[in-house]
């Protein structure tokens, strides 16, 4: 007989049998399809040799107006600003406080106990002490430089915890415990969560989703502001602070966030003599108030309301905190900025700017006059303006709640509208102008999705991983078909749903999600779907998380090792600074003559594939893959015999000479299975059209 094409369909398809699927893919690993044909994904290289804190599950990435191309990397425990390879620490201060009981209690053992009452922290989170001083006599080991560090704590009860410190305290140090001093400032980091979801509690209740970085205990002000100068400082209006951060690239406003007084900032303007005078506007950021000793009121503002002092640039005037005890400040300035910021959601599960008509918006957020989380309440400031919250006539500051669901899960922001998911339904929310100026319209109902990260946008168009299938928005609702919905569904940790996420990869027109399979509580699973070819593949890979921003050379990705990597960046696994092989392989489904009524005979295999990219080094002269063909006496039955050769190029990476011309085999059986795969540092390959020369060869 002739030679026979080994041409398959592209995309993996594991929704029937193997020997139904004939003519496709029906195994990989690794492996991703360009023009229809399958070939090793690209490698992955270290951003740096430098590594962060806790699981990283958001990135997010920038460019400043000075030109630093910069990466937020948020972690369970920390925050971080990546640049040129450095993770600098920016986690805002929860709290800081003066701990007045010498409160450091040693043993013979670097773990040292901290006695503070009603501390608040959380294991894992992090303290930084300062003021403390030498904990015994002269000799001792246990300095105040040993102890005015930054600490990771385990908590013991409300009041106590240990930190580790770096040396055994010796006698001398024991025999002056409990010591550290009377004015011993520690100030408490934002609590850290857990590394993965806790069944039937969730990432968004119990101490991950607690205070400020999502639904917890609402405070009296949740906008907060930090700049380059003012970063990670303490930006909390009374003991717990709420639930929007927002990064001010404004150098110039070197004292925002200065408290004004002991009341956490929480201020009420009396018409007390003396205080303040007119002001051209207090709802402007950065608008002057002039203060004398007259009884005059500024413009704007209302004799016995709560305000909030954002920067403070000097000034002499006398206000009274919230419970109407007068409190002088005196400087010899005379201006002082505020900025209204009554009626700011307290408490919030998300929140994104729109663009084009420049709102912020909160999406699962208190109503006004509330404390209480309305998780389909959607709120919004006023335009341009994000400290108004407060709507009337002359703003289009509103919200507006949604029916569809019980909980808002998450939103992407498209051209002319954001698309909100609920956790059964799916929303067009469009800016109108006044009146109305924001406004919904339902685009599916009984529609899921599985987590908070699971759905991104390609193209301008939305696709994301519902609790058991997938979707895709086009300016419709449709299911996506996948070939794969099965195969991942059925091996799926729907108890860590929350750490599903996902993201684009435009140079291949692709989009991944990673998931936990059935028995991990990491993510450790992923599957790709090509858009433009309309093909699925899947794997095995432990990320966190994925951005591709189009700010950077290479798709971004978390590790479980604490780093990041550039994605497609070379053709091996360069995680670590051990160079490994990204191995790879596919498998197809069974085929046969006709219909499998005779055995076949193969003698011969003319391989068709390209190393182009490979890596000609010392470590890989030659870069290989290894092809088999299995052959099987039925369908679901064992392989009869298989003969495996590897496939190697005859030269030095030479494009002429890349092809072994053929190979010879003795391989029988009625339906046969072909396979490629690598596992070599230094190779690459795509595979082309194959062929075998096969005849009949009887009937058993």
């Amino acid at each position: 007989m002739p030679l026979q094409k080994i041409l398959f369909k592209p995309g993996v398809n594991r929704e029937n049998t193997r020997y139904t699927t004939e003519g496709g893919w029906y195994e990989c690993d690794k492996v991703r399809f360009r023009q229809g044909n399958p070939e090793a994904i690209g490698g992955w290289t270290r951003v740096s040799p430098n590594t962060f804190n806790g699981v990283c599950r958001s990135l997010w990435n920038w460019i400043t107006l000075s030109g630093a191309n910069l990466m937020g990397v948020g972690t369970n425990t920390k925050f971080y600003i990546e640049s040129g390879g450095f993770y600098y620490d920016i986690t805002p201060i929860r709290t800081t406080v003066t701990i007045n009981n010498n409160p450091f209690a040693l043993t013979a053992s670097t773990t040292v106990t901290v006695t503070d009452t009603a501390h608040g922290a959380t294991t894992g989170s992090f303290v930084t002490f300062s003021g403390a001083v030498n904990i015994g006599g002269g000799g001792t080991n246990v300095t105040a430089a040993v102890l005015n560090q930054e600490f990771q704590l385990t908590v013991i009860d409300a009041n106590t915890y240990t930190i580790t410190i770096s040396v055994v305290p010796n006698a001398t140090a024991i025999a002056g415990s409990p010591g550290g001093g009377a004015s011993v400032v520690a100030a408490y980091q934002l609590n850290a969560g857990p590394e993965f979801q806790l069944p039937l509690v969730g990432w968004g209740a119990g101490p991950w989703g607690a205070g400020p970085w999502g639904v917890g205990t609402p405070d009296t002000l949740s906008l907060q502001i930090w700049n380059q100068i003012n970063y990670g400082q303490n930006l909390l209006f009374g003991p717990r602070g709420g639930g929007i951060y927002y990064w001010d690239a404004n150098t110039s406003l070197t004292t925002r966030g200065t408290l004004l007084n002991a009341d956490g900032g929480n201020v009420t303007f009396t018409n007390a003599s003396p205080t303040v005078v007119t002001a051209t506007t207090i709802f402007t950021e950065g608008a002057a108030l002039q203060f004398d000793a007259t009884t005059a009121m500024p413009t704007g503002v209302s004799a016995n309301t709560t305000y909030y002092v954002t920067n403070v640039d000097g000034l002499t005037f006398n206000i009274a905190n919230s419970a109407g005890t007068l409190i002088n400040a005196s400087s010899t300035g005379t201006a002082v900025y505020i900025s209204l910021i009554v009626d700011v959601p307290t408490v919030v599960n998300s929140f994104t700017v729109s663009d084009t008509s420049r709102f912020v918006l909160a999406f699962g957020c208190n109503d006004y006059g509330s404390a209480t989380l309305n998780p389909m309440l959607i709120r919004w400031s006023n335009q341009d303006d994000l400290y108004n919250w407060t709507p009337s006539i002359t703003n289009q500051a509103g919200s507006l709640t949604v029916s569809h669901g019980s909980e808002i899960v998450t939103t992407i922001q498209t051209r002319q509208e954001i698309v909100v998911f609920t956790d059964s339904a799916v929303y067009s929310l469009q800016y109108l102008g006044p009146p109305f100026v924001w406004a919904t319209q339902i685009l599916g109902d009984n529609i899921s999705i599985v987590g908070a990260n699971a759905a991104t946008i390609a193209s301008g168009i939305i696709y994301w991983m519902g609790v058991d299938k997938f979707y895709v928005y086009d300016g419709r609702v449709q299911t996506l078909n996948c070939d794969l919905r099965r195969y991942i569904f059925n091996d799926f940790n729907a108890d860590q749903n929350q750490q599903v996420f996902c993201g684009t990869n435009e140079g291949f027109n692709e989009v991944w999600w990673f998931y936990c399979s059935e028995n991990s509580t990491q993510v450790d699973k992923y599957v790709i779907y090509n858009y433009v070819e309309r093909a699925w593949s899947y794997g095995d890979m432990a990320r966190t998380a994925w951005i591709d921003s189009g700010l950077r050379a290479y798709p971004v990705a978390a590790t479980l090792v604490n780093n990041l990597v550039n994605h497609e960046n070379g053709i091996d696994d360069n995680m670590t600074a051990t160079t490994a092989p990204v191995s790879s392989y596919i498998s197809s489904s069974e085929f046969d003559i006709g219909d499998g009524h005779n055995f076949g005979f193969v003698w011969r295999v003319l391989p068709d594939l390209t190393f182009s990219n490979s890596v000609n080094s010392s470590t890989n002269a030659n870069p290989q893959v290894t092809m088999t063909l299995y052959g099987l006496t039925n369908s679901g039955s064992g392989s009869t015999s298989n003969a495996g050769a590897p496939v190697a190029s005859s030269s030095t990476y030479v494009i002429t000479e890349e092809f072994t011309g053929q190979i010879y085999t003795r391989m029988r059986g009625r339906q046969m299975i072909f396979k490629i795969e690598s596992n070599q540092i230094g190779t690459t390959w795509q595979l082309g059209a194959p062929r075998i020369d096969i005849r009949q060869d009887g009937r058993r």
